[in-house]
């Protein structure tokens, strides 16, 4: 069952410079970055209780993340959803019609466990599954 927002994530060209801003200028307590080799993205999160915000910038340069930064430019990427039960979540939905990316949910930042739902399924928007490592 989708429990609550995760995070809002932003792509971002510069990282360092978008940290920053939202640690200066926007006053967030940085929480440091992670590198996610199966998204092939750096991220770092801002926690904003009872959500968060998350930076993603691509790992060497590769990885969907570097596609849309080309294409579009740094903005607003996913939107995610916690999940405590992913498997049943992507069922539910799949049984709806909802395309996901990937057959299966994958590893994702923090130990959690993460499938996407194509934005073609939801209006053009992406929407990430996100089950935390602590209800597995």
């Amino acid at each position: 069952m989708i429990t609550a927002l995760d995070h809002i994530a932003i792509a971002v060209p510069d990282l360092d410079a978008a940290i920053k801003r939202f640690m200066e200028d926007f006053g967030l307590t940085y929480e440091g970055t992670e590198i996610v080799e199966a998204a092939k993205t750096t991220t770092a999160f801002f926690p904003l209780p009872p959500t968060s915000i998350e930076l993603v910038h691509p790992l060497n340069g590769e990885g969907p993340i570097a596609g849309y930064l080309e294409k579009r430019g740094g903005g607003i990427h996913h939107l995610c959803f916690r999940t405590d039960n992913i498997e049943e979540d992507v069922e539910r939905l799949r049984a709806k019609g909802y395309q996901f990316i990937g057959d299966k949910p994958t590893p994702g930042a923090h130990g959690s466990t993460v499938i996407f739902i194509h934005p073609k399924s939801c209006g053009g928007v992406l929407i990430e599954l996100s089950q935390p490592a602590d209800a597995h």
